[in-house]
């Protein structure tokens, strides 16, 4: 039954630079961000799997860092998929400026990487040379 025929008056919109905010007909709102609004992103589902690494690219992360069969968290694999997040989020403050949360999170795997960093430093100099130099942290 169309919204006409029940008496029920159609969704009221306001529209504004940054989201769209949609009243129904029992007062609830939803808020749209303008890549929904657009057909870029329609739930924050979407923008949590664009932002979590996804499992093909894990793996083959993995399988490109590894230093022996089977191994997922040596810090060689550790560093790099940490940089690869770092790099991901990076990506995504460029144009989501006041994503402070987000931003937070950066911080602390860029401390979390610098840490295991100097772990393994210590530990194996030439390791920590080869890693970085694969990655190019350091310029």
């Amino acid at each position: 039954m169309r919204a006409e025929q029940s008496g029920v008056e159609p969704p009221q919109s306001k529209t504004s630079k940054h989201q769209l905010t949609t009243i129904n007909q029992f007062g609830n709102r939803a808020c749209l961000t303008p890549g929904a609004v657009y057909g870029k992103l329609s739930s924050s589902w979407e923008v949590y799997y664009q932002l979590a690494l996804v499992k093909d690219r894990k793996n083959e992360i993995i399988g490109e860092y590894k230093t022996h069969e089977g191994d997922t968290g040596s810090p060689e694999v550790q560093i790099a998929l940490l940089s690869a997040r770092v790099n991901q989020l990076t990506e995504h403050l460029k144009t989501h400026k006041k994503d402070f949360h987000s931003r937070r999170g950066l911080l602390m795997m860029v401390g979390h990487r610098r840490r295991l960093l100097n772990y393994l430093s210590n530990k194996d100099i030439n390791r920590y040379r080869a890693v970085v130099s694969k990655l190019g942290l350091r310029r």
